[in-house]
């Protein structure tokens, strides 16, 4: 009896940090004030600086020059400078920098993005207006849509390509929620079967995607694994046509063919939307509840089945 078992990503370390990294503190550093090394500056040039102002003052308030007008000022000037060196004991302005502004207030706006809005869907996800006009494919009856979207495919040899009734796929998608995970075998002629990693995401409201990849490889990088299929869903003409668009990719150079991209995909279907199975929903549950009642050989006994 063979058991698969993905592994589950651990901390490294424990709580707090190493022991020799406890206590250590540099007892030689100095704290400088800042304000001090601002403001301190030397007196000629600030008067030189500001010298015509300072004269302009004084004729002003009837005095003679500059120097009648400090010794008036005298008495001030020395409160402003002990006032602005003396300590202070405030939390707020204890540091030598400005206290940075409040964070921003969220936006009081009730407007919400709708599916259509590009900015609900994130970066580098290709929709559906990316291989086809949406506003004209819907004016086309049923038959018309699925000949232009397999030949939008047709010169691309690694694409995979497929039309899925809504009724069909909604049963796929309510499976898929509760089983995101789950691994199917690939018959490898002379060699057995080879397993496969997939997992469904969810990017958009009008997007479902499936990764698949090598189970060696996702159980060797885990989240960093490159897939060598990526599948994806097109809901935008689901409720005007009762159509899902199906469009996939068997990356070259990752060691699947088209073929067995097909049979993976074809897999997918009967166990996540084909007809209602003891056996395979018992898989599927055993398998994201991480039973250790799962088995490979009843797994690939489903698998010899969808041939």
């Amino acid at each position: 009896m063979a058991v698969f078992r993905l592994p589950v990503l651990r901390h490294a370390f424990g709580n707090g940090p190493p022991q020799y990294l406890r206590g250590t503190q540099r007892r030689w550093a100095q704290v400088h004030d800042v304000r001090f090394l601002v403001t301190h500056r030397e007196p000629g040039r600030v008067i030189e600086k500001y010298k015509d102002k300072l004269q302009q003052k004084a004729r002003r308030e009837g005095l003679k020059d500059v120097d009648e007008l400090k010794a008036v000022y005298q008495d001030k000037i020395k409160t402003e400078r002990k006032t602005a060196l003396a300590p202070t004991t405030s939390p707020a302005s204890s540091s030598a920098f400005p206290t940075p502004p409040p964070p921003p207030q969220p936006s009081t706006s009730t407007t919400r993005p709708t599916p259509s809005n590009k900015s609900s869907n994130p970066p580098g996800l290709k929709t559906l207006s990316s291989y086809i006009d949406i506003a004209k494919t819907l004016e086309l009856p049923q038959k018309e849509i699925e000949y232009i979207w397999r030949l939008r495919h047709a010169p691309d040899p690694q694409s995979l390509c497929a039309i899925i009734p809504q009724s069909t796929y909604r049963r796929i998608e309510a499976t898929a929620r509760r089983h995101p995970q789950f691994i199917l075998p690939l018959p490898r002629e002379g060699q057995g079967a080879e397993i496969h990693f997939l997992q469904w995401t969810f990017p958009s409201p009008t997007t479902t995607t499936v990764l698949f990849t090598h189970l060696a490889e996702y159980k060797l990088r885990g989240e960093y694994a490159q897939p060598h299929t990526t599948v994806t869903h097109h809901l935008d003409l689901a409720n005007p046509k009762g159509l899902i668009l199906l469009q996939g990719t068997v990356v070259d150079g990752r060691g699947i063919t088209v073929d067995e991209g097909k049979w993976l995909l074809m897999c997918l279907q009967k166990f996540y939307g084909g007809e209602e199975k003891v056996e395979r929903k018992k898989l599927l549950e055993q398998f994201s509840q991480g039973d250790v009642g799962f088995k490979m050989e009843e797994l690939l006994e489903e698998a010899e089945k969808i041939v």
